[in-house]
C-alpha cells in the first residue's frame, strides 16, 4: 500500500460523496491485479483522471498518469503529482516523458494516458495519437481501454466548473486488454474503434436532455460537432503558437 496515494484516493472519495456523485463501473476485472499496463482514457473534462483511478481499486492497484507540465510546475498539484509517481508530459522534450512511461510499464506500473491528447469539445472520441500503442508495443504490455461519460457534467472546457452537490451520474467502462501487436497505426486504429464502441453502450442508457451544452450534438445536445471542435481547437492552437512567437520577439 502506498499510503500518500491512498490517503489522497479517501479525500477524494469523501469529494465525491458530498457531491453526490453517482457512479456506475462495469468491467473493473479487466484490470490485472500485477503487471504493466497502459490505461487508455478518452477524454472529456478536466476531472477524468480521478474518476479513471476508481476501477483499478478492485484490484488494489495505482495508476501512474501522464500529465501536462503545467500540473506538475504548479506550486500546489506539483508536489503531489510528483509524490504519486505520475509523469510529467513535457511537450518540448516528449522523448524523456515517453522514456518514463516505458520504463514504469517494464516496472509493472499501470500507466493512464490520453490517446486524443486534448480534451473532445464534442464529447465524441476525438482522433488518436499513436503514443499508447507504442509504449505497449515497446514495453510489451496490453492497452487497457477505459471510457468515462458525464465527467463532462462536473467540469469541462469552456463552461464553469460544478463542484458543488450535483448527484451527477458519472459512467465507467473498462474493457478487455488488448494485446500489443503491429503495426502500431493498427493497434491505434483498433484501440479508438473499441472506445467508441464502449461510449456508445455507456450514452445508450444515459438520459440526455435535449439542448445541453454537455450533450453531443448527434444526441440532440448543443455540444459542437466533431468536425466543428477540431476546427475550434486548430484556431485556439494557432492563437496560441501566435502568442508565443510575440512574445519571442
Amino acid at each position: 500500500m502506498e499510503p500518500v496515494y491512498w490517503s489522497i484516493i479517501g479525500v477524494a472519495r469523501s469529494v465525491f460523496a458530498l457531491e453526490g456523485l453517482k457512479f456506475t463501473i462495469s468491467g473493473d476485472e479487466n484490470i490485472p491485479a500485477k503487471g504493466g499496463a497502459v490505461i487508455a482514457i478518452n477524454h472529456t473534462g478536466y476531472m477524468d483522471f480521478t474518476y479513471a483511478g476508481i476501477p483499478a481499486r478492485t484490484t488494489k492497484r495505482y495508476i501512474r498518469f501522464m500529465a501536462k507540465k503545467e500540473v506538475f510546475d504548479n506550486s500546489v498539484s506539483g508536489p503531489i503529482m510528483r509524490v504519486l509517481r505520475h509523469i510529467e508530459v513535457d511537450r518540448a522534450a516528449g522523448a524523456e516523458s515517453y522514456r518514463q512511461a516505458v520504463e514504469a510499464l517494464r516496472s509493472g506500473e499501470l500507466v493512464g494516458v490520453y490517446p486524443e491528447a486534448t480534451i473532445s469539445r464534442s464529447f465524441e472520441i476525438k482522433d488518436f495519437k499513436s503514443g499508447a500503442a507504442r509504449m505497449a508495443l515497446e514495453a510489451q504490455v496490453p492497452v487497457i481501454p477505459v471510457v468515462i461519460w458525464g465527467a463532462q457534467r462536473v467540469w469541462t472546457k469552456g463552461f464553469p466548473k460544478r463542484l458543488g452537490r450535483t448527484n451527477t451520474p458519472i459512467s465507467i467502462a473498462v474493457g478487455e486488454p488488448i494485446a500489443a501487436y503491429e503495426p502500431a497505426a493498427d493497434m491505434t486504429a483498433q484501440l479508438r474503434s473499441t472506445m467508441q464502441g464502449m461510449l456508445a453502450l455507456l450514452q445508450k442508457d444515459y438520459d440526455h436532455p435535449a439542448g445541453e451544452y454537455w450533450v453531443p450534438a448527434r444526441l440532440g445536445g448543443s455540444a459542437p460537432t466533431l468536425e466543428e471542435a477540431d476546427r475550434m481547437d486548430a484556431e485556439e492552437a494557432q492563437a496560441k503558437a501566435a502568442r508565443r512567437a510575440g512574445s519571442e520577439e
